[in-house]
């Protein structure tokens, strides 16, 4: 059966006081126009800071509550916030796009498929991102900065082709994808007063990973 969601068309206190009311707790929130980072959250103590897109003050009562679900669990799911994105999509001011090659599909693996998976299993479909394979470059060992990288400016995730090979574990070209989708999703945060590309919540989020351990330790027998 299906449930009635009645609509809301809130201002940012508006809707800071209805989340505050429904999970009981202090809420800092920022209105952004960030179609990267659709929704994402911090906790400080006994509060929650929130960054959330616009489109979300004219949601219905059902995603309202899935979001007030997302604060009191990061990890529950959200069909419905999924799918008032998608619906909303037309919506979202982007920066003009830059030219980008996009290739998804490799010789042993597709980036999109694996992106598809990882964005609803960890990021409840939030990141907007495109993702393809780099340019084939000369071979060398490389550090895991040169294995992926996020592109805010054009928000497409490149990944190296050197990845592409049978002798590379499915997961840790998965934890690879997923460490770009976290800088898509958080962007640059401030740690301990300074900017910081990985700042502590990245690192908390970086392990939630299921293969963490086991992509770090290949990485460091492998590089």
């Amino acid at each position: 059966m299906s449930q009635l969601s009645f609509m809301f068309h809130m201002d940012e206190d508006a809707l800071r006081g209805y989340l505050e009311q429904a999970v009981r707790k202090e809420i800092s929130l920022v209105i952004t126009d960030n179609s990267s980072s659709m929704l994402s959250m911090k906790r400080k103590g006994a509060s929650v800071s929130i960054r959330i897109h616009r489109i979300f003050l004219s949601a219905g009562s059902d995603v309202m509550d899935e979001i007030a679900g997302f604060i009191r669990n990061s990890r529950a799911k959200t069909p419905h916030i999924r799918q008032f994105i998608r619906q909303n999509s037309s919506q979202l001011k982007r920066r003009p796009p830059r030219k980008v090659h996009i290739k998804t599909e490799g010789n042993r693996y597709d980036l999109l498929e694996m992106f598809d998976v990882i964005n609803t299993e960890y990021f409840a479909g939030r990141v907007s991102a495109s993702i393809t394979w780099g340019i084939k470059g000369p071979r060398r060992v490389a550090a895991r900065r040169t294995l992926g990288s996020y592109c805010a400016d054009n928000n497409t995730i490149r990944i190296n082709p050197m990845l592409d090979n049978k002798r590379i574990p499915r997961y840790f070209l998965e934890f690879i994808v997923y460490h770009e989708m976290l800088h898509a999703d958080l962007g640059i945060r401030t740690d301990s007063g300074r900017r910081s590309m990985h700042s502590k919540e990245f690192r908390r989020r970086e392990k939630i990973f299921a293969h963490y351990d086991r992509a770090i330790a290949w990485e460091k027998k492998k590089w």
